[in-house]
Formats: structure tokens, sequence, C-alpha cells
């Protein structure tokens, strides 16, 4: 296997776990809400706790990797992950919200790292759609977690199914292992962490207009894609009169779209739109769809309410390997990962505020439906700027 495709392999999979962790208790959210006789909604707060830790974690992400190696990195990044699901399983209210933040400590290197490998070991004319299939690994996960966490809670208790995905995640950290040596030559043994090496990060997107453009979009873009998968579980259980397993299939139907679509739409960026012009477009049809969602009632049709739900994660979930390739690419030379590193500070950020912000108007109006309309309109505000700030650069 060359060093490419073993690269690509182990990032996709790492990825995979790692999503599925962080959308385990969001697909059984009625559950552990009733078990913790607390509202439902408070998955945003859940949410948000686990990428304060996520938004903090991908600043040391882009330093650790030149000390560590990429792919060790992200091993110790899927164990924390696990640990973040096992303190999960205690029914104290704080100790779930820790958990949460140990969660987000393990996620938050792991697209830093891989990015690392990527573009250290792909051409340049393939890294729209490298980074996208790598970053299919994200809903993936979810579609698993979707899939198979709310029968398996709802036949053995949600406990057993949270323990069932950490399980996995190490699994899939032991499976990485003869890959280290080879993927991590690069590594620095001398390398040394500062507080200067942290703060590199942050200043090297300030410096850079290209990098704070793709920071402030993703910002956006990341915190309501999250609303849409933190969400769209307890939306269609709970207002739409869906039963939680099919419910979970919707969460899963949005997931595997997006799977599909970051190939597709990373192909069309290399081939057929510049990535931010394609960008622009998915806000355009983000807002769309999330507008449609808004609309749904228990007279839809299934069938219907899964086409609109496929649309969705088609470009709510779909976007993240154009702006990740993106990055890359304007990164300077060797400083992919310090760059992705910044500019997923901005990304975490944005998910720790908007399923807050989510959480707080449904509980304010009583209506998720209302939520996913807001949501449309924040993603046309910014497919909007897109275009006019592509306008005035033309001009």
């Amino acid at each position: 296997m060359s060093p490419a495709a073993a690269a690509l392999l182990a990032t996709t999979a790492i990825q995979a776990a790692a999503s599925a962790a962080v959308l385990t208790l969001p697909a059984v959210a009625p559950l552990v809400a009733a078990d913790l006789r607390l509202p439902t909604s408070l998955v945003g707060s859940y949410l948000s706790l686990t990428y304060v830790g996520a938004a903090t974690a991908a600043l040391v992400g882009g330093a650790a990797v030149l000390r560590v190696g990429a792919l060790r990195l992200s091993q110790l990044s899927l164990l924390a992950c696990a640990l973040g699901l096992l303190l999960g399983l205690v029914p104290v209210v704080l100790v779930v919200a820790l958990s949460a933040v140990v969660l987000g400590i393990g996620y938050g290197p792991i697209t830093p790292a891989s990015s690392h490998l990527l573009a250290r070991t792909t051409s340049p004319a393939r890294m729209g759609l490298t980074f996208s299939i790598k970053q299919t690994g994200v809903p993936a996960g979810a579609a698993l977690a979707g899939l198979t966490v709310p029968p398996l809670a709802l036949a053995a208790g949600w406990r057993i199914a949270v323990a069932a995905i950490a399980v996995l995640a190490v699994l899939i950290t032991l499976a990485a292992q003869p890959l280290r040596d080879r993927l991590d030559s690069d590594r620095r043994r001398d390398a040394r962490f500062s507080l200067a090496h942290f703060l590199a990060a942050l200043r090297l997107v300030a410096v850079t207009p290209a990098l704070r453009t793709m920071a402030a979009v993703s910002f956006v873009y990341a915190g309501l894609q999250m609303c849409v998968s933190g969400f769209i579980v307890a939306y269609l259980a709970e207002e739409v009169g869906l039963s939680l397993v099919t419910a979970g299939v919707g969460l899963t139907v949005a997931n595997v779209a997006g799977v599909v679509a970051r190939i597709g739409w990373g192909t069309f960026a290399d081939r057929v739109l510049p990535p931010r012009a394609t960008l622009a477009l998915l806000g355009s049809l983000m807002a769309a769809s999330s507008a449609a969602t808004a609309m749904f009632s228990a007279a839809w049709p299934l069938a219907a309410m899964l086409v609109v739900i496929a649309a969705l994660g088609g470009t709510a979930i779909g976007w993240n390997g154009v702006y990740l390739a993106e990055t890359a690419r304007v990164a300077p030379a060797g400083q992919a990962a310090l760059a992705t590193g910044g500019c997923l500070f901005f990304t975490y950020v944005g998910v720790v505020c908007c399923p807050f912000l989510f959480g707080l108007l449904q509980r304010a109006s009583g209506s998720y439906a209302l939520c996913f309309a807001a949501a449309a309109a924040g993603y046309a505000a910014v497919a909007a700027t897109l275009l006019l700030r592509r306008r005035t650069v033309a001009s």
C-alpha cells in the first residue's frame, strides 16, 4: 500500500470513530434526558461543551504533530474520545458535562493531524477529492451512531450502546498501530511546546486573508451542521412524532448523503467551480433544504421527509472536504497542520455557540421547526457574503 493510500485509510477510519463518539449521546438524547430528568434540548449544551474542549485541543494539535507524529496523536485522541464516552455513563450531570469536555479534547486534534498527513502525501491536483474522501469519516461515523446506537439502546439500555462505541474507538486505535512508523517518519523528538506554539496557529490565520475567510465561513457552517446532526433525532421524535428508531434512520440518511456528497463536492471544487464559489453554492442549497426541514409535520409522508433530510445532509454535512482542502492549499508551505488547527479553532467555536443558541431558542419557543428556519437564514447570509466578496474581487 502506498503512503498516500495508507494515510487516507487510517485518517478516514479514525475520523469515523471519533465522529461516532461525538454523536453517540445525541443519538439517544431522549433516553439519556429522561434518565437524568433533564430537557432533551440540553443536548445542545452537551455539544457546546464538547467543542469547548475541541477548540482548545485543535490549537494544541497543530503543534503536537511535530513532536509525537500525526498518527500517534490521532491514536491518543481516539483513546481520549473513548474515555469521554465512558465518563458519560456516570448518572451525574456534572460528570456527564466533564465527559463532553474530555470527548472534545480527544476530537479536536484529529483533523489537524490528518491534514498534516494528507498534505504531505497527496498531489496538489487531488487535494479536494482526497480531503473530501477523508472527511466522509465524519458523516460515516454519525451514520453509524444513528443506525446502531438507538436500536442497541432500546434493546440493551443506552449505557451499553455508549460503551459499544467506546470499544470500537479502542479497536480502531489498535488497528492503526502497524502504520505508525511508516506514517510518522517526519516526527521530531526535539520539538518543544510553548504558549507561543499554540498562539502561532491563531497568528497565522490572523495575518493570512484567505485563512481568515475560511475560518469565518466554517464558524457558521460547522456550527449549524452540528445543530442538524445533534437535533434532528429530537426534532423528528418529539415534534414530528416519529419513533426513536425511525428518527435515528433520519440521522443515518442525512449522514450517508453527506458521505456521498463530500466526495462529489470535492471533485466539483477540483474541476468545475473554484472552492469559494462552491462553498457559496453549498450555502444556498443548505438554506433551501433547512427551510424545507422546518416545514415537516405528521402529515408529511416519511419518504418525502427522508428526501429533504438527504438534501440537507448532502449539503450541510457535505461542505467540509472543500473547506479543509482549500485551507491546506492556501496555507504557507509546510504549515498545513498549523493553519488547519488555527482555522479549526474558529470552526469549533462556532460549534460551541450554535448548538447552545439552537437549544436556547427551542426552549424559549418550544419549536425545533423555528430553529431550523433560523439555521436557513444563517446559511443564506454566509452564501450571500461569499458571493458578494467574490464579485468585489472580480471587479
